[in-house]
């Protein structure tokens, strides 16, 4: 395995303090501990979760690539930093150098980073000053861990060396979901003794309540959108071959071959990447079984028309929002036995879990529930309660809230292997 600091020669590992000689000084009596969030370009969805932690007393920061505005509205501040999903590993570099200077400027007593970039950033930076406590989401593992192409399978061991270094050096590492804790595990990327499970970062269930009760009658959506009375299959996601999105494709004219009345949405943006996608985005725009309409502000609308909802991915998520808001709208799901996904869907009770990349198996769970109408809506009802009852957004905050109280003790501070 080559060494990280021949991989990215220009960038020092973080100076992190040792339980022996804390570098940054547990906070005193009257002041609030200082969290650093930091995500990337869908960082403002994270908005409800952080607004949820400063009601549990903490002084609360964001850093990403995204819009201020929102988080201005939120009364939460924006530290913005530059970087992009692609590989660029100069842009990379700045993204750290960037990051470090946030960290200096802000001072946190804690700095909680998600996403996959990100992470790793947090795991390289070395700030000027003082060094928080560090903790990372996983909230998946990306492309890197779920594509077999060579870029991937290149990139791999440089992912996982820098996840084997933020784990010497003392970083926290937070699950969300039992595979990835083993993945991690097994592979040297996590301390097991400085390991969490939570599940996602919770869905505001009071909101979505009081947005849902005043939504107009869904026939006008059905009317505006020409669906009539027919039976519909809704999907939200970005259109990419590792969201399943060819697979979409492929089941919908299954489905519609021996069922002509379902009609199939999808919902999201098409990201141009590349080659790849430009042609999934043309069968998308040539499919007489599949209707996209783009990214949508009103998606709890759509969700309350649509009789099923589908998610065929490929990627190894983490716990996928989405699903929490199909479930909590009362719809049963078919989604692929992904990790991440069957964390939501338990197969049988609130929806079906099939094999990723299998348009009949897929075809065939839809046509299912469908075809059972009194069991997909029996689905659909547990569903809405398990994550009433687990995943709501007070329930995540808590369980956060929890972990950085403890890591606020200046005797629980991570001992650090020096570099």
């Amino acid at each position: 395995m080559p060494q990280l600091d021949r991989l990215m020669p220009s960038v020092e590992a973080p100076r992190l303090a040792t339980a022996e000689g804390l570098s940054l000084p547990a906070p005193g009596p009257g002041r609030r501990t200082r969290l650093l969030c930091v995500g990337g370009e869908d960082h403002h969805l994270r908005i409800p979760f952080l607004h949820a932690l400063a009601g549990h007393g903490f002084e609360v920061h964001a850093a990403a690539n995204c819009a201020a505005a929102p988080f201005s509205r939120a009364g939460i501040p924006l530290h913005d930093y530059a970087f992009t999903r692609r590989l660029d590993p100069l842009g990379d570099l700045r993204a750290v150098r960037a990051l470090g200077a946030i960290i200096d400027a802000v001072g946190p007593d804690i700095v909680q980073s998600f996403d996959t970039k990100p992470n790793l950033y947090t795991a390289l930076v070395r700030p000027e000053r003082a060094v928080p406590r560090l903790v990372r989401t996983i909230n998946g593992t990306g492309r890197v861990h779920s594509s077999g192409g060579l870029g991937a399978r290149c990139l791999r061991p440089v992912y996982n060396a820098i996840q084997r270094q933020a784990a010497r050096r003392g970083a926290v590492a937070v699950f969300q979901n039992e595979a990835d804790q083993a993945t991690f595990a097994q592979g040297g990327m996590s301390d097991p003794e400085r390991a969490h499970l939570i599940p996602g970062s919770g869905i505001d269930v009071d909101a979505i309540d009081r947005a849902r009760a005043g939504l107009p009658n869904p026939a006008l959506l059905r009317e505006q959108l020409g669906l009539g009375r027919a039976r519909v299959v809704i999907t939200v996601t970005r259109i990419e071959p590792l969201k399943g999105t060819g697979t979409l494709l492929a089941a919908a004219e299954l489905v519609q071959a021996v069922a002509p009345d379902v009609r199939f949405l999808l919902v999201g943006p098409w990201e141009q990447v590349g080659r790849r996608e430009r042609r999934l985005m043309a069968l998308c725009q040539r499919s007489r079984a599949v209707r996209w309409i783009g990214p949508r502000q009103d998606v709890q609308s759509l969700l309350a028309l649509a009789d099923l909802f589908v998610l065929p991915t490929e990627f190894r998520e983490g716990l996928p929002r989405v699903l929490l808001e199909a479930a909590l709208a009362g719809l049963p799901i078919v989604t692929t036995d992904m990790p991440g996904c069957r964390a939501v869907v338990r197969h049988g009770k609130n929806g079906l879990l099939v094999p990723p990349r299998t348009p009949g198996a897929l075809a065939a769970a839809i046509l299912e529930l469908l075809n059972a109408p009194e069991r997909a809506q029996a689905m659909g009802r547990q569903g809405a309660a398990l994550v009433r009852d687990r995943l709501s957004l007070d329930s995540i905050a808590a369980q956060y809230a929890s972990l950085y109280r403890t890591l606020a003790m200046p005797a629980v501070m991570p001992a650090v292997t020096p570099a």
